[in-house]
């Protein structure tokens, strides 16, 4: 496999449609008719506070779990109308980073990353080894396939997760809180890579967070959520900008920590 056949087809139009979708678990009403759209190759940042609902609706995306009511569409075609063999074949589009990691510390970093692509693909061990050195590369960990995760600080936990995520080489990337429990430095380092991905990959991304600095770093448009309800939607400057009262109450008090970070 060469390194050229991993990079994502830049003509692909894509697109992500979140629709009216409500969700309840037991007496808890966790969504309430959240709605929104992903862009072709944009980040898009679903803000709100924990608990509210946000790592929900990416399971709901991949087929994890399904609405009450609603529905959400990739590439055109409703992911709560598919049956399981629709749901597999759509999941390979995408590559998900979870909030932990989720690093199997018996294994290699190599070996993690290998994991997925000896499982779902037919590839030669050639073609998986170029497949993990492309992928260590595009997060800056050259050199590290043979190191133990235990080995590892929390960045770079969250470097070879991402390295797993695009190994694929998914159309869609999910991330969930990325920069929870990070240092500020190594979490600055998380949401350049992040914008990285976009850049040299064409990825179109979705990104939970409660964290303003960080959604601002790394978004192109925001859905803002609040007691399961979809508050805003917009551009950075849009939701800055936003009269709205809730919403300034909700990003106001770190607005002066991103203001060096504007794009």
């Amino acid at each position: 496999m060469q390194v050229s056949s991993l990079i994502l087809n830049p003509g692909l139009s894509l697109l992500i449609r979140i629709q009216n979708i409500w969700k309840r678990f037991g007496e808890k009403q966790v969504l309430r008719g959240i709605s929104f759209d992903v862009r072709d190759k944009e980040t898009t940042v679903v803000l709100g506070r924990s608990g509210g609902g946000k790592s929900v609706l990416l399971k709901m995306i991949i087929g994890l779990v399904k609405p009450d009511s609603g529905s959400i569409e990739v590439d055109s075609k409703d992911v709560t109308k598919m049956n399981y063999k629709e749901l597999r074949a759509m999941r390979f589009k995408f590559g998900f980073l979870f909030q932990g990691a989720a690093l199997f510390d018996s294994m290699t970093v190599g070996e993690n990353i290998a994991l997925s692509l000896r499982r779902h693909t037919g590839w030669t061990e050639k073609e998986i080894n170029e497949s993990i050195e492309f992928a260590l590369h595009i997060v800056g960990l050259d050199n590290v396939a043979e190191v133990m995760p235990s080995s590892l600080s929390g960045g770079m936990k969250k470097r070879v997760g991402l390295a797993r995520a695009v190994a694929l080489t998914p159309r869609y990337v999910l991330y969930d809180e990325p920069t929870t429990g990070l240092d500020m430095e190594t979490a600055d380092g998380i949401n350049l890579l992040i914008k990285d991905m976009r850049t040299k990959l064409g990825i179109t991304s979705i990104v939970v967070t409660h964290d303003i600095h960080s959604a601002f770093v790394v978004g192109d448009r925001f859905a803002v959520l609040e007691n399961g309800t979809t508050l805003m939607t917009g551009t950075r400057e849009e939701i800055q900008q936003s009269e709205n009262e809730e919403v300034r109450k909700y990003i106001n008090s770190s607005l002066p920590m991103t203001e060096g970070n504007r794009a």
